[in-house]
């Protein structure tokens, strides 16, 4: 029987964790396509979701090791995302996953 330890410890909930939100794995994708992107063009790339929900998600990422943030010192400010070698690691998955998608889910 798998105790609470056991499920806290498995690498796979951990990681589905890491990649849990609605918007993360589009925001992956959007900037693996992209590349370094300022913060304002990306929120605008997905128009439904808020700016909080944005930043959120996007604080997450950068807090598990899949994006990096930098900031420029101008006026006025820029903030851009891009992902790090971690992030870059994780797209075969994400590649996979939506491979099975459009054939168990479509």
């Amino acid at each position: 029987m798998m105790t609470y330890n056991d499920f806290e410890q498995c690498l796979v909930n951990r990681t589905l964790g890491m990649l849990s939100g609605k918007w993360k794995a589009v925001i992956l994708k959007h900037l693996a396509n992209h590349g370094e992107t300022r913060f304002i063009d990306l929120w605008r790339a997905f128009p439904r979701v808020s700016k909080k929900v944005m930043l959120e998600q996007l604080r997450q990422l950068k807090e598990d090791g899949f994006l990096e943030r930098k900031e420029y010192h101008e006026f006025p400010p820029i903030v851009s995302y891009c992902l790090t070698a971690k992030g870059i690691s994780i797209l075969p998955i994400l590649s996979s996953i939506d491979e099975w998608a459009s054939k168990n889910l479509l």
